[in-house]
């Protein structure tokens, strides 16, 4: 295998943009080359989560993520080590969590919200995607996702959208846009970006055979 550094791709974007689904779609379309690391598998767990002035639990913070562990294991990982995690299960007692094994591969792809706003994160970064969409498309997938993966109710969503996860969008995640390398617009459906990312991808994929 080659000792050069694997290249390391950013995605990130709002909550409900369509990140999540766009490294889905990269991912299911290399069977080798391709591993993932994502800032979700990293919060912290819910007693050393930050509460609102209602009492609240906001998860929508830079601090609710462990960046520190998250940046060691992406250190590991373009070092070509292979890493091991607990699966989080957001703090659903009815879930098993897995253990999660990342092994190195020329390509590396990152996601999660603040992942432009961790600066040992972010420098690792060869290219940074931002996936955009509206605001109230945004929304409409919290609502849909949230109720039927997580269990929350309605008015549950729209209260953290509204207190939590819209001002820390505005404060942690839209500044950093202007940084992004390739911004994909996901109103609808991302299908042209994504084969020409697929495309980008095998690319490198292929320096890595020679």
């Amino acid at each position: 295998m080659s000792e050069n550094k694997p290249y390391i791709i950013g995605i990130t974007g709002g909550s409900g943009s369509g990140k999540t689904r766009f490294l889905r779609q990269l991912l299911e379309s290399f069977n080798s080359g391709v591993t993932s690391i994502c800032q979700d598998d990293y919060y912290r767990p819910r007693e050393h989560q930050l509460v609102d002035r209602n009492g609240e639990f906001n998860f929508d913070r830079p601090e609710s993520i462990d960046y520190e562990h998250f940046a060691s294991d992406l250190l590991a990982l373009s070092k070509w080590q292979t890493v091991e995690k607990q699966e989080y299960t957001f703090n659903n007692p009815n879930a098993n969590a897995k253990k999660i094994v990342r092994k190195p591969q020329p390509v590396i792809l990152v996601e999660g919200i603040f992942i432009f706003h961790y600066q040992k994160i972010a420098e690792l970064m060869d290219l940074k995607i931002f996936v955009d969409a509206k605001d109230y498309i945004k929304l409409q997938r919290r609502l849909t996702r949230d109720r039927v993966e997580r269990g929350y109710d309605a008015d549950d969503v729209l209260y953290k959208y509204e207190n939590h996860i819209m001002p820390s969008y505005n404060k942690y995640i839209a500044p950093h846009k202007e940084e992004a390398d390739l911004v994909i617009p996901n109103n609808t459906d991302f299908k042209i970006a994504a084969e020409v990312v697929k495309a980008f991808i095998q690319s490198k994929i292929n320096q890595h055979k020679v």
